[in-house]
């Protein structure tokens, strides 16, 4: 294992981590955020697997398009 998240600025041992790593962490973990911001998908509103599929895929493409 690597480590990907760096250390606290006080650490008196801080240890080395790989920042290209830690940046595409951090977008992963935005999209995630952003995606779960629709309260459909954070409430998991939508029982059947496929609608919520469907849904999942609706809000990406809403988050791409608002990137692009």
């Amino acid at each position: 294992m690597e480590v990907v998240i760096p250390s606290k600025k006080n650490r008196v041992h801080p240890r080395p981590h790989d920042r290209h790593l830690h940046k595409l962490r951090h977008l992963v973990e935005n999209a995630f955020l952003r995606l779960k911001g629709w309260r459909a998908i954070a409430t998991r509103y939508l029982k059947n697997a496929a609608s919520y599929l469907a849904a999942v895929q609706i809000r990406c493409l809403y988050l791409w398009l608002a990137i692009s």
